[in-house]
């Protein structure tokens, strides 16, 4: 009976000091972070969600482990989203598009040809106007912790090469259910579908729709080149995923861990960037190698599809927050002088 005593009285006083330290008793705890998104491990999605994992652990002493769900498995983009909102899931790396639903002004990164490099793209997403998305998130149950790279946008299609505008008319091209993206390709006089991506593969293989557009890696890595003949690139639109937070998840963290989590996420962005890029490049390579036929746009041929897509999204910046759309339009000018 004394030992027992005395074993209670001893943990009184540690939870008294660790009390006194102000550090919560539930600090030390294990938590588990289930990571969906929609790529396959080899893509460099994945790579991004393995470093960030190996950055958390090594940070919180292994205390916070991170599982990963790839390849739709926690079901698609909007799927997840609800179940960040919900808190029956702790993290997710959509592409941006699909929070335009969400917070309507993310529309502006999705806007055809605003920028023209990587330097650029990643000056707008990290510079004031990334975060200022990133702040209207919490109040609908999201938490941000930065940009990884998806790479520049290019059509695929089993009809014909795209040299020019006009050799999209008549094309059913699969899209992001995206009010930008249904704009854009309208305005191409394709006809664009709006579709998930886990239905995507099957409805190229039926011929249901003629083509899609994505980043290079993500054609390789779900093996479009096997019911595709055609890519092109057409660099319409540069796509970035998003680091996603469950806010119910987020708020129940420490200080420490919240700092621990945002520190992982902006030491793995530089990798999983350079590793996006140098995929995007290798991709080009490896599709040819597949069969597909690949073809570049021409500079003034780009510019004409520039101008038409702006004809189609400009309306958007009449629905969007005015500052914003300033701040986005300052924000051009800035990086364009970079």
């Amino acid at each position: 009976m004394k030992t027992i005593l005395r074993s209670l009285i001893a943990a009184g006083l540690a939870a008294g000091f660790v009390a006194s330290l102000g550090v919560p008793a539930f600090a030390q705890q294990e938590r588990i972070i289930r990571f969906g998104h929609l790529n396959n491990t080899d893509h460099p999605v994945s790579l991004g969600v393995k470093r960030f994992a190996e950055v958390l652990a090594t940070k919180s002493g292994g205390k916070m482990k991170v599982q990963e769900f790839p390849a739709s498995q926690l079901g698609n983009e909007l799927q997840q989203q609800s179940a960040l909102q919900g808190g029956v899931q702790q993290m997710s790396a959509p592409a941006t598009t699909s929070l335009a639903g969400v917070v309507k002004e993310f529309g502006l990164v999705d806007f055809p040809f605003s920028v023209t490099s990587f330097a650029q793209a990643d000056a707008l997403l990290d510079g004031p106007l990334g975060q200022t998305l990133i702040s209207k998130l919490p109040e609908k149950g999201l938490v941000a912790l930065g940009y990884w790279d998806l790479g520049f946008r290019n059509v695929t299609n089993s009809k014909r090469p795209i040299t020019k505008a006009e050799d999209l008319d008549g094309l059913k091209i699969r899209v992001i259910p995206n009010p930008v993206f249904m704009d854009t390709f309208k305005a191409f006089k394709a006809n664009p579908l709006p579709m998930p991506f886990a239905e995507l593969y099957p409805a190229l293989e039926t011929k249901a729709v003629d083509g899609q557009e994505n980043p290079f890696a993500v054609i390789l890595s779900n093996k479009f080149f096997e019911v595709q003949k055609f890519v092109s690139a057409t660099n319409h639109v540069y796509a970035a995923n998003i680091i996603l937070v469950s806010k119910k998840f987020w708020d129940g963290l420490t200080p420490a861990e919240q700092k621990w989590m945002q520190e992982a996420a902006e030491e793995s962005r530089a990798y999983q960037r350079q590793a996006s890029r140098a995929a995007a490049a290798k991709a080009v390579a490896d599709l040819k190698a597949a069969g597909m036929q690949y073809n570049d746009v021409s500079p003034a041929e780009l510019g004409r599809m520039r101008q038409i897509a702006q004809q189609a999204t400009e309306h958007f910046t009449a629905q969007y927050d005015p500052a914003i759309v300033k701040l986005y339009r300052d924000e051009l000018t800035r990086i364009g002088k970079q």
